[in-house]
């Protein structure tokens, strides 16, 4: 039977790969965030500075403290969001609302993840950027690398924006979930006992037991990863006051928007996968 050793001592690895929701690697989930919205995020405190009178579109959709995100920004953010749909995803069906709703989400959550890390004091450094940097860079042939953010009409400046936000991101995750993850002993013996034992023992020795022990410590690390993740995030929204223009999201989405819409709406579609 799969087991740790007598005396082994839990494991406490922790890893943002581990982490999926919604069916989503975590460190895609970030990717896709920060592609969505691409520069937007960058000027977060930059956008409260604009002038809302002569532009309904720079009024603030969503504030999280110093943090704005603006009418314009999230549309241009769902406008990119939309190519990953089908191309008969059409406005007003339910699926586009749904669609905006989730990407409002989304926003929500690299808000505040963001204004975790400046109350913790976690940043990235022009090191950390760098070697990053030169680790993708090295997976391109000379001059390649350039020519591809070209075609992709993205400039350096904001693709490196792109990545140091999400650089951040993980590192905020890391920090604060990687003394959560704790697999027992007990937990692989009951992961065994639920999924790998059969009435038949012969069965239960066509893996290898080193192989059955990796895959139950993956799956247990991915499970708490997840339900941790969750659970933190449920706690940064408690923390943080979300405060979100109702009158434009009702221009936006066509339906009235509910206090905590953008809590119950993401946790039920997190609970249905």
């Amino acid at each position: 039977m799969a087991d740790l050793k007598r005396g082994q001592r839990p494991f406490l690895n922790f890893d943002t790969r581990d982490l999926r929701i919604n069916g989503l690697p975590m460190t895609k989930l970030i990717s896709l965030i920060i592609g969505l919205v691409g520069a937007v995020l960058v000027s977060l405190v930059l956008g409260g500075c604009m002038n809302s009178e002569s532009n309904p579109d720079n009024e603030p959709l969503i504030r999280i403290h110093d943090r704005i995100l603006t009418v314009l920004d999230f549309n241009k953010a769902f406008e990119i969001s939309k190519a990953d749909y089908p191309h008969n995803f059409k406005d007003e069906t339910e699926e586009f609302r749904n669609a905006r709703l989730r990407l409002l989400n989304q926003l929500v959550v690299e808000m505040i993840i963001l204004e975790r890390a400046d109350e913790l004091g976690i940043s990235i450094t022009t090191e950390e950027i760098q070697k990053v940097v030169s680790e993708i860079k090295s997976d391109y042939p000379e001059d390649t690398f350039e020519k591809a953010l070209l075609e992709s009409a993205i400039s350096y400046e904001t693709w490196e924006a792109r990545l140091k936000n999400r650089l951040l991101m993980q590192k905020v995750v890391d920090n604060e979930l990687k003394n959560q993850i704790v697999i027992t002993p007990e937990d692989i013996a009951g992961y065994y006992e639920k999924n790998y034992k059969t009435a038949d023992p012969a069965a239960e020795l066509t893996e290898p037991a080193i192989d059955i022990n990796e895959n139950i410590i993956r799956h247990l690390r991915q499970q708490k990863a997840e339900q941790a993740y969750k659970i933190w995030i449920k706690e940064l929204k408690r923390k943080y006051s979300i405060e979100i223009n109702t009158a434009q999201w009702e221009k936006i989405s066509g339906s009235k928007y509910r206090e905590g819409q953008e809590l119950e709406d993401e946790d039920s579609s997190q609970s249905a996968e």
